[in-house]
């Protein structure tokens, strides 16, 4: 009988997956893919991959663990962990538009989970009607006070995702902070940073025990790698307007700078969701921490990994922001690490050769379809895509498109 370590042969130097053609021996295969972003959640894209493996090989031991590194669905994985109770507070979302926003409460632990991706997130808003500057994170503080108010010592939040780029700033404000010109006169749009002069803490800065700040990327708060330019276009900010939008959050790190006597704008993690885990950590004092990590821990992800076989992910684009931080790529990573293969199926994979060889093999969508027939059927293309990659047991990494 064979040993389920020689099942299968990996060659990561060529990105190829070998399982041996005959006899087809049962595999143990942990599903956790993230969220395909506008299109499927991380649980609708795992169920959609089993249901395609499931066709092809259906003596294999799937086990699904939808993923999320701190972005969208955030709250909803972390809830599933936790078995944390929906709760909903009434705020406004990144455009000041009233909205019923859910958080979720582990009463045994004490502990709250927020996702800004569901109050303030770029998904809530219509395509192209708001433009960045005129968005803030306002609306994040009164989730943030209900839950210091439900008792919470340890607050979980998740901030990718955000339509944001405002450094903070607004839900600095929504907490008690001030923002003053050389004139005294208050600050109420972070556009206006450029002529900051003055911070004022509240009476109170500490709002919980502990502040878990989840973090999908490690980008510093400014630069080239900085919140504005990296992440900005996707947003709506135009190259023309990095300048001044910088100005305003290079102007906001230094006055912060100034009164606290703490840099925190190099921090990885600082430029995350147009800045806000910069001003997470220097207004309430937040602890940035890798998205990905949080979810690895409370999912006791290495056992689940040594008990596998093989390991199926993805996301909606598989690229280079991929290497920054995504758990797509950390959980490939990890995988790897301990001698598992790690399969990625992506909506497209754009990725330049050295990054996709991270995986055993990468396939995409559009490998079987068009883009925008992928878009209005991603399930059912991703279900036949995983089906393909189950019947062939030697998927190749695919080329850029």
């Amino acid at each position: 009988m064979l040993e389920w370590s020689r099942i299968w042969e990996v060659d990561f130097a060529s990105g190829t997956l070998d399982f041996p053609a005959e006899p087809k021996m049962p595999l143990k295969i942990l599903i956790a893919p993230d969220k395909f972003k506008g299109t499927l959640s991380a649980p609708e894209a795992a169920e959609a991959v089993a249901r395609g493996w499931r066709r092809a090989r259906p003596g294999d031991a799937l086990e699904l663990l939808p993923m999320s590194d701190g972005g969208d669905g955030f709250g909803e994985a972390m809830r599933q962990l936790l078995g944390a109770r929906a709760q909903i507070v009434k705020t406004v979302d990144a455009a000041q538009r009233p909205i019923a926003a859910k958080w979720w409460w582990d009463p045994a632990a004490r502990t709250a989970i927020i996702e800004s991706a569901a109050v303030i997130g770029l998904a809530m808003l219509p395509p192209g009607r708001f433009h960045p500057f005129e968005l803030d994170t306002f609306g994040l503080g009164a989730v943030l006070k209900a839950a210091a108010k439900k008792g919470a010592r340890c607050c979980l939040l998740g901030i990718g995702g955000s339509a944001t780029n405002d450094g903070g700033f607004g839900v600095a404000r929504a907490m008690g902070w001030r923002f003053l010109r050389r004139t005294g006169a208050e600050l109420e749009r972070w556009t206006d940073l450029g002529s900051l002069a003055e911070v004022l803490a509240p009476r109170s800065v500490r709002w919980f025990r502990e502040l878990v700040v989840a973090v999908d990327v490690k980008n510093p708060l400014l630069g080239v790698r900085g919140a504005t330019r990296v992440y900005g276009p996707q947003k709506g900010i135009r190259p023309e307007e990095f300048r001044p939008a910088e100005r305003c959050l290079r102007r906001l790190a230094l006055v912060t700078t100034r009164t606290s006597g703490r840099k925190l704008s190099h921090l990885a993690g600082a430029g995350a969701a147009g800045g806000l885990g910069f001003g997470l950590s220097a207004f309430l004092g937040a602890r940035l921490t890798s998205g990905f990590e949080l979810f690895a821990k409370l999912a006791r992800l290495d056992g689940r990994l040594r008990r596998c076989d093989c390991v199926i992910t993805g996301e909606g684009a598989i690229d280079r922001s991929t290497l920054m931080g995504k758990g797509v790529s950390e959980l490939a990573r990890r995988a790897r690490s301990l001698g598992k293969p790690c399969i990625a199926l992506g909506g497209v994979v754009a990725a330049s050769a050295p990054e996709w060889r991270l995986f055993s093999a990468a396939h995409a969508l559009t490998e079987l379809t068009n883009l925008e027939d992928a878009k209005a059927q991603p399930a059912l293309w991703l279900e036949r895509l995983s089906e393909r990659s189950a019947q062939t047991f030697a998927p190749k990494a695919a080329s850029p498109p």
